[in-house]
């Protein structure tokens, strides 16, 4: 062990490995995928099911949280644990996807960055002792540090000047999360960054990875590049990033991700593709996603896929699930989400599974090859 993180074993042909990340709220099996609950819970599905499927941590927005329902609040009921009923590990991001969503609502300076809010146009700034003091309140178990994140395709100059502002402010978030002392809870993460340039990439990695962190994150992919450019630098950047510490990348949710992802050792993962397809009526199954607004469910009297153990299989067609879904009705799209995170938790335990009997590169082949129909 070391740190929070134990290595169980690793994988021979690849760089996948099984592990357990220690947290407050009990321990967490990787590699993980992690449900996306920004407003402190996950759309359409209650807590107790997604226990009851199995997961050990959920995610949380720092930016959302911030703003609504405010810090005075979280501070009132002692944490977001609290006030959702969540009573397992929380890892909150650190707002800084957010605010660079935000475009024109935003400035950033070496001090922090301002912008406005998209509720209501009101004026905020957030620096990396005040992201730390934040997610404090919150009780996160993970805490991101604030970071700039930049779009694909930018040039050198503004990509070197936003790792190096990245930088700064790690160290000032670490700095912070010392002076808070018993105050934070959590375990603070550092996010690489760097862009899409490969020396910057390294530096970043090769830095962060040597600072105070108990877990590093990879930032600044899934950003609307495409899949050989995440790939390429997926591995390059993961070469560089220490391997003693867990090691998250934001923002993947398909099997093609989530597979590449495992087989460079990325030990965490999250998206919101599961819920926001599962709202939109399409579900996983191992033959590829399963569109349910397509008339030929209509008279369908087969569960979405066999075997599986969520409510929607147990007990429904894909006939009543099109019938929902074609309705607009709230219990097609709980069910839908039900089954989608039930299939991401599921398919994870089968990849950790291969690894540990050692044949993951063969169930990766096999696995991707029916479900893109390849």
């Amino acid at each position: 062990m070391s740190g929070i993180f134990t290595l169980i074993k690793k994988d021979a042909e690849t760089k996948a490995r099984l592990g357990i990340v220690h947290l407050g709220h009990g321990d967490v099996e990787t590699p993980a995928f992690m449900p996306v609950g920004t407003n402190a819970t996950v759309k359409g599905i209650y807590h107790d099911k997604i226990k009851e499927i199995g997961y050990k941590i959920i995610l949380a927005n720092t930016y959302h949280l911030y703003l609504r329902p405010g810090m005075e609040v979280l501070d009132k009921f002692k944490g977001v644990h609290n006030f959702s009923s969540w009573d397992r590990n929380i890892l909150t991001d650190s707002g800084g996807f957010q605010v660079f969503s935000l475009s024109g609502l935003r400035k950033i300076s070496e001090k922090g960055v301002s912008f406005q809010s998209h509720i209501d146009g009101s004026k905020h700034i957030f620096t990396p002792e005040k992201v730390v003091d934040i997610q404090a309140v919150i009780g996160s178990d993970i805490a991101m540090c604030l970071d700039v994140c930049t779009p694909p395709d930018i040039g050198y100059r503004e990509a070197k000047k936003a790792w190096e502002i990245t930088k700064n402010w790690a160290a000032r978030s670490i700095e912070e999360r010392n002076r808070l002392e018993d105050s934070f809870h959590g375990n603070l993460f550092g996010i690489i960054q760097g862009n899409f340039y490969e020396d910057l990439r390294k530096e970043s990695a090769e830095t962060l990875s040597q600072m105070d962190f108990p877990g590093i994150a990879i930032g600044g992919l899934s950003v609307g590049e495409e899949k050989s450019r995440f790939n390429h630098f997926l591995a390059y950047t993961a070469e560089y990033t220490t391997y003693e510490k867990p090691r998250y990348v934001m923002g993947i949710g398909s099997p093609d991700y989530i597979f590449e992802a495992v087989e460079n050792g990325i030990d965490l993962f999250d998206c919101v593709l599961a819920t926001r397809m599962a709202r939109n009526g399409t579900v996983f199954t191992d033959d590829g996603p399963l569109v349910l607004k397509k008339a030929v469910h209509k008279f369908d009297p087969s569960p979405l896929m066999e075997g599986c153990r969520c409510t929607a299989c147990r007990k429904y067609s894909r006939a009543y699930m099109h019938h929902l879904i074609k309705c607009n009705e709230m219990l097609g799209g709980m069910l839908a989400t039900e089954h989608n995170l039930t299939y991401l938790y599921d398919l994870m335990c089968r990849i950790r599974k291969s690894i540990e009997e050692g044949n993951f590169k063969s169930f990766k082949k096999s696995y991707l090859e029916r479900y893109y129909g390849k």
